[in-house]
């Protein structure tokens, strides 16, 4: 079996896919497990899984793509890209996410989305969506609850472009990413180990590399954020969120396919 780019969908070496009963989402206090009737119909469902190193591409924007994915490990970004090769990183993807259902079912993907660590996807097929969701309503209200924390973490990026200055943007981002790890069990505390480059930061804030440089360097003089190629730590959350003007509210347990 293959996914969308051509590659063989397998787990990793000659282990098998990862049971829904045995998922490693499952023992995260941030995400929310469906119920074990869903589990079962996930389970059906599930085509395999893939797991891919940083880097590479899971969805290629204007390219058909036939699966969905769940992300159980890694981070990913989605982004989208001008003919020239400029391109604006929209949002990033934390274990838990649903991939791939940002655009409509049956048109070409307007989007792409790369892996930015080694990711496990676990894949289902798109022509199958409907009916799944037919079958598990209170799926079918959980996929409409993710799409509007999205659409609402959409909305805080783009008051960031338009009104946030350059070292209120980074800090926010900062934030975001953080309490989204933290969320999925990925962070260390108030440490995010993670690999973003200066220029997917630029790339996601509308900045330029140089702008970028100084703000990051400016912030880690004022010790609200130490943002380095391999991590992310911001040492009083409060302060930096105050300085962020980030609202700070606890999110709620996030649902999951």
């Amino acid at each position: 079996m293959q996914d969308d780019t051509g590659r063989d969908m397998r787990h990793g070496g000659d282990a098998p896919p990862t049971s829904c009963e045995q998922c490693p989402l499952m023992g995260c206090e941030g995400l929310e497990p469906p119920s074990r009737e869903d589990r079962a119909g996930i389970e059906r469902y599930k085509m395999g899984e893939i797991t891919l190193k940083r880097g590479t591409a899971v969805f290629i924007q204007g390219a058909p793509a036939t699966q969905l994915h769940t992300v159980l490990r890694g981070v990913l970004i989605r982004y989208r890209a001008l003919p020239d090769g400029r391109r604006q990183i929209v949002n990033f993807m934390f274990p838990g996410d649903l991939v791939g259902l940002q655009s409509a079912l049956d048109e070409p993907m307007s989007h792409g989305v790369e892996a930015l660590s080694d990711v496990t996807l676990c894949s289902f097929p798109r022509s199958g969506f409907r009916d799944f969701i037919g079958a598990h309503p209170q799926l079918g209200f959980d996929t409409v609850w993710i799409a509007a924390r999205e659409e609402a973490a959409l909305e805080d990026h783009l008051l960031s472009l338009g009104r946030r200055n350059a070292l209120e943007r980074i800090a926010n981002l900062a934030i975001f990413l953080l309490r989204r790890a933290q969320a999925s069990c990925v962070a260390d505390g108030n440490r995010l180990p993670l690999v973003v480059t200066q220029t997917q930061i630029a790339d996601m804030l509308g900045l330029s590399l140089v702008h970028t440089h100084r703000s990051i360097q400016a912030l880690r003089k004022e010790n609200l954020v130490h943002w380095t190629l391999n991590e992310i730590y911001v040492p009083d959350m409060a302060a930096a969120c105050d300085f962020a003007q980030f609202d700070g509210r606890s999110d709620a347990p996030r649902p999951y396919i």
